[in-house]
Formats: structure tokens, sequence, C-alpha cells
């Protein structure tokens, strides 16, 4: 088959196309530019992975395409994670990329470069289900580079035209087949940071784009512990950079109140930092409907997180609502869920909000509009 590569500059993808060619297939690389803003500062270093990515090309003897989608990613992307952090919501803009970008507008493109199946360095696995003949999503072997939980929003449009060749191999083993490949990035750094953007100071990157709005901190009992410089750059759970003490800390951020600017911190042990149920909307499932109501299933809440068991309930209107059987620290509306049946990916969604030890029947108005 023709199949066109993303390819990032790093060693995943780049060994994603070296296996693809060594099955024989007709392998070109696409390479994405997403984000130009700052590019000169040195943080989302496009430059230089796109000399990685060609060298590998050269080294692989096979094509290399380039591709700006920066207009793309920034309203469908950039943009809504914005308008998340100004709602008083912290968003996962790698899970939105991966839906809105990589397995839209590449797929798209590939597709008009006369691709038959398009290729990425993702960690997951794809099967069939033998009795509806639909795809499943399933967890990669490697249990510490799992990436379906990034893959979550996807469906079978998607998946039916995407190969992830590196699923049944450990990190490891990917490190060792460039090496013995003599591919020239095998020992270069994995990336981290916001999708497409890079790691940088986060509280100086999200300033550049959203004013920041001070305000008080106090506790649970409404007592004033000292002043924040915006809500945008804090979230639930958080306790480094909050800059205050006294007696009953450590403090930990419980809430973020939009409504006087108020955040609102905890002791670790307070029953406002645990939830044992929340909301969540916008899903998407990857068998193309959802699953038969009320489902027994694990959730996972944010990525390297163990799965938790739950009950996933309809709550009308295309919404679920999930109850753990153990209380789940920092459930953070904004954060994306992925829902499973031991390696196998229902689909996931958003979470919009979060019920606490305090509030058993109460809705937060925050994260609603959804």
């Amino acid at each position: 088959m023709r199949i066109v590569v993303g390819l990032s500059g790093g060693v995943d993808s780049a060994v994603a196309a070296l296996l693809l060619k060594r099955e024989g297939h007709d392998v070109a690389g696409l390479f994405m530019k997403n984000w130009e803003d700052d590019d000169r500062e040195g943080y989302c270093a496009a430059e230089a992975d796109y000399r990685s990515a060609k060298s590998v090309c050269e080294a692989l003897a096979i094509p290399l395409h380039l591709v700006n989608f920066s207009d793309e990613y920034r309203e469908r992307v950039f943009s809504r994670f914005l308008q998340a952090h100004r709602a008083g919501l912290t968003p996962n803009p790698d899970v939105l990329c991966n839906k809105e970008i990589k397995f839209r507008s590449f797929l798209e493109h590939a597709f008009a470069l006369g691709a038959e199946r398009v290729a990425t360095g993702h960690y997951a696995r794809l099967t069939v289900n033998r009795a509806t003949g639909l795809l499943e999503l399933r967890k990669a072997r490697d249990p510490g580079k799992d990436q379906s939980y990034f893959l979550s929003l996807l469906g079978q449009h998607q998946l039916a035209r995407t190969l992830f060749p590196l699923g049944t191999l450990y990190k490891q083993e990917v490190r060792q087949i460039a090496r013995g490949e003599s591919l020239p990035n095998h020992d270069r750094k994995d990336s981290t940071g916001i999708c497409f953007i890079g790691e940088r100071n986060f509280r100086a990157f999200l300033s550049r784009y959203l004013a920041p709005e001070p305000g008080e901190i106090r506790d649970v009992d409404g007592r004033l512990k000292g002043r924040h410089s915006g809500l945008m750059y804090y979230t639930l759970g958080q306790r480094r950079g909050l800059g205050i003490g006294g007696p009953g800390g450590p403090w930990y951020v419980v809430e973020k109140r939009l409504a006087d600017r108020v955040l609102v911190v905890a002791p670790e042990d307070h029953p406002r930092l645990f939830s044992l149920a929340l909301g969540a909307g916008n899903l998407e499932w990857v068998a193309g409907s959802p699953p038969a109501f009320p489902l027994r299933c694990h959730a996972k809440i944010r990525y390297r997180q163990r799965d938790e068991r739950c009950i996933v309930e309809d709550a009308g209107d295309g919404d679920v609502r999930v109850s753990f059987e153990m209380p789940q620290r920092a459930v953070t509306p904004g954060q994306s869920l992925a829902l499973y049946i031991d390696d196998l990916c229902l689909g996931g969604g958003t979470i919009l909000y979060a019920v606490t030890g305090q509030s058993a029947d109460a809705v937060p108005q925050l994260g609603q509009n959804h």
C-alpha cells in the first residue's frame, strides 16, 4: 500500500516508517508545521524537528512532504484551549489536537497525496471485532507508553484509515531498532510540552493571550490565605506555586470561583479534594454508538493515572455520569475522560463537573457550558 507517515522528527514516528518500509509498502513522510507565533524563540523547535524528519527520510530513501496547518491548529485547537482557560477549566490540548489535526487535517492531506493509509508513531493497537466487523482501539503492549487515552476521541472513519506500527513494541525495542538501523535520531529526546507548541514557562505563555485577573486565596471556611495572580494559572489538586503557608497546610486547590475570582484551598485530606462521581460530555464512542447503560467498566481521568472501576450511566443529552468505586483525587473539569473494558478503549469525552465529598448531589455551574 501507499502509506503516508506523520513524521515529527522523533524516534517513534521514524521507526514506524522504517517498519512499514521493511514490509514492502510504498512509504512517504509528512511533516506538519502547526505553530508560528513565536517559532524563532526556540520553544516549539519546528525547524529542528523538520531537519530531523528530513534526515530520517534521507536515511530511509523515502520522500518527505511539508504542510502548514497553523491556521487549522489555531482555529480548532488553540482557540478552544484559550476559551476553556477563560471559563476556569483545565483543557487537554493533546487529545483535541489528535482529533482535529493529526486525524483530520493530516488525514485529508495525506489522502490528497494519494495515500491508501496513514500511520503514526502512537503506541496503541487496532483489532477487528469478529462479531461486528468494527475496528477496536486497544492499549499498547507497553503499559508505560500506551497512548490510547489521547486517541479516545477517534471513531471508525479515522481508525479504518490508520496504522499504528508500534502498538506491539516496547519503547526500548523501538530505540534498539532505530540504533540498529543507524537512524540519525535514534537517541533524540522525546518531546514534551503542549502539543506542537512545546515546553515553555506556561504562566508566561498563557499571559500573552489572556489578561491575568488577580484575586484572593481563601480556605473552604472563607478565611483569607493570600492572593493569586489569575485563576487560569491553577488547576484542581495543585499545591506548588500557591505561595501560602500557615497552620492547617499544606494547601491544595479545590475550587476556582469565577464569579468573585477566588481560589479556594483545603488541606490534603479534605473531602472537597475527592470525588465519587463526575459528569462528562462531548462523548465520542470508538464503535460509533454508545454502549448499553448502565455500564461497568474502568475510567482514566488523566494520562498515566491507573484505570479506576466505575459505573457509567446515561445522563441525557449525550452526557454520562460516572460513579467510582473509590474516591478520586482532584477530578478536574476540562480534562479528558477515557473509558475501558480491560485493554479495550470504548471512547472518551470531556469532564464537565465533579461531585465532591461535600456536594453529593450538587452539580457545579463551572464547566456546564459544553
